[in-house]
């Protein structure tokens, strides 16, 4: 029966590539006048991007995972910056954890940041401080795939090798005209237009392409240097290529999230695992709300961790939005132990420790594993803290701002 079932997937798959290679020859691009096209264009219409000077095998690569699902406005002061506190490998390799999400904080997909240090690390222990150029050998780093690999090997070492990310994939659709191309077909169209002088160039120049030409709405195909080439711009299908992907509900979770202060004035973080969503990153302690109510939720969450208090307000939701998950967090303001008057202005204090483990507070004990800290609401930029916990940390600080009292006279 196995033997019967492998014979029949093997048949399956052998006409699949054979109608694939069919369709193909009957949506044939030339490709030398559509590399001398999109190459032209480039080389007059390209963006002045950092990482486009002074192209090492570093630089390519932390500018490739930055840039992955994210937009590169947004990624060019993070990458400035990046540069400036890890300018190469060895920076990068000899820094913790901690610091490299501090450098990434706002960024998202955190991974990325993650696999980036991983493979610093690699890149110095393996590879003797010398990335790679083999796309083979990428892709065995942590956090490199076909496409990063692709990208690297092409535009840091001039390998002849395709790069296709989700903007070469939309051009391709359209230049052949198909609504869900296989990854066979793409790679087999990337390969066969790619310029093997200018590989990197144009990888770029695609990517490039596709960002602000050959947009997923409103193309600007009278714009566009390779219509000549494009199936689906004479059949009047661009808006319909490729054809957007199903989409599945995204689940929806709530959580109890505690905002502590000690009589400090004092916030209390917990780390969140080395693995799972937003790893090695830091918090204010939650979890996920079922059934109860978010204030028993809270205080019951943060026993757990040995420390108690009573709840004194609560502040406004906050909302995330994640990839696979829409997330509402309803922080809820405790004082623990004998922190019951409002606390002072966290920049009364600011100078003093903050990085006090709960059991040498005043008012906790702790009885977890996860590594926690006490920290001034004014110097949680200090720590690598999402997107929605920094967005609590203001509401703290804001209410902070309203309990202090006034001065009279």
């Amino acid at each position: 029966m196995t033997g019967g079932g492998g014979r029949g997937a093997k048949e399956g798959e052998h006409v699949t590539r054979k109608r694939d290679r069919a369709n193909d020859r009957n949506r044939t691009v030339e490709p030398e006048g559509f590399r001398s096209a999109l190459l032209t264009h480039f080389d007059r219409h390209r963006r002045p991007l950092p990482w486009r000077t002074d192209r090492t095998p570093y630089r390519v690569l932390v500018s490739e995972f930055m840039l992955q699902q994210t937009r590169v406005e947004t990624v060019v002061p993070y990458y400035e910056r990046w540069l400036r506190r890890f300018p190469g490998w060895d920076s990068l390799a000899a820094a913790t954890l901690d610091d490299v999400l501090l450098e990434w904080k706002g960024l998202g997909y955190y991974s990325r940041a993650r696999n980036l240090h991983r493979t610093a690390r690699a890149v110095r222990e393996r590879h003797g401080g010398e990335l790679p150029a083999d796309p083979a050998a990428l892709r065995s780093l942590p956090g490199i795939g076909e496409y990063t690999a692709g990208a690297v090997a092409s535009i840091a070492f001039g390998h002849p090798v395709p790069a296709v990310d989700g903007n070469v994939r939309r051009i391709l659709a359209r230049l052949l005209d198909l609504a869900a191309p296989t990854p066979t077909q793409l790679r087999r169209t990337a390969s066969r237009l790619l310029d093997p002088e200018r590989p990197g160039d144009h990888n770029e120049a695609m990517m490039e392409l596709g960002a602000t030409i050959c947009t997923p709405r409103s193309p600007r195909c009278d714009e566009c240097p390779v219509a000549a080439w494009c199936a689906a711009h004479a059949a009047g299908t661009v808006s319909l290529r490729p054809a957007p992907p199903r989409r599945r509900p995204v689940p929806q979770a709530a959580y109890a999230t505690a905002v502590v202060l000690d009589a400090a004035g004092r916030t209390l973080l917990v780390k969140r695992p080395d693995g799972g969503l937003l790893a090695g990153m830091w918090e204010f302690p939650s979890t996920e709300l079922r059934d109860a109510r978010a204030t028993p939720t809270a205080l019951h969450h943060l026993a757990t961790l040995g420390v108690h208090g009573h709840p004194t307000t609560t502040l406004p939701p906050v909302r995330h939005a994640f990839t696979h998950l829409r997330a509402t967090y309803h922080p809820i303001v405790i004082l623990s132990g004998d922190a019951a008057d409002p606390p002072h202005d966290p920049g009364d204090a600011r100078g003093a420790d903050t990085h006090v483990h709960p059991a040498d507070a005043p008012s906790a004990h702790t009885r977890t594993h996860a590594p926690t800290t006490w920290v001034h609401p004014a110097d949680l930029d200090d720590h690598a803290l999402p997107v929605a916990q920094q967005r609590i940390g203001r509401l703290l600080r804001r209410w902070i701002a309203g309990t202090r009292p006034r001065a009279s006279g």
